[in-house]
């Protein structure tokens, strides 16, 4: 275990520093989960689809990942998040208002 840490770079970091690292981990994850889900719907489909489903993880990982890049302090990481966070929510807004109608 300590050798699969020590090449990741992360057996130096305390119990509470590998938690926000496994935070921001999960985030990434369910942010590119967004893709293969994407890919999914697009084979089944036979064409390019962008499903509800990609909006609803590009917004949860995107507010994960903004939550651990404000832990770390990287206003660059934040400010690119924050405006996903934007988009993302509008996406959802415009196509559940779109279903309303």
């Amino acid at each position: 275990m300590n050798y699969l840490l020590d090449l990741l770079g992360l057996n130096n970091l305390s119990f509470t520093e590998f938690l926000w690292v496994s935070f921001g981990t999960m985030g990434q994850l369910v942010f590119f989960s967004r893709w293969i889900i994407q890919w999914l719907f697009s084979e089944k489909y036979k064409t390019s689809v962008i499903p509800v489903a990609f909006w609803w993880c590009s917004l949860i990982g995107g507010f994960i990942t903004l939550i651990y890049a404000n832990h770390i302090g990287s206003f660059p990481f934040m400010l690119a998040q924050a405006i996903g966070i934007i988009v993302y929510s509008r996406n959802l807004l415009l196509i559940y208002r779109r279903s309303n109608e």
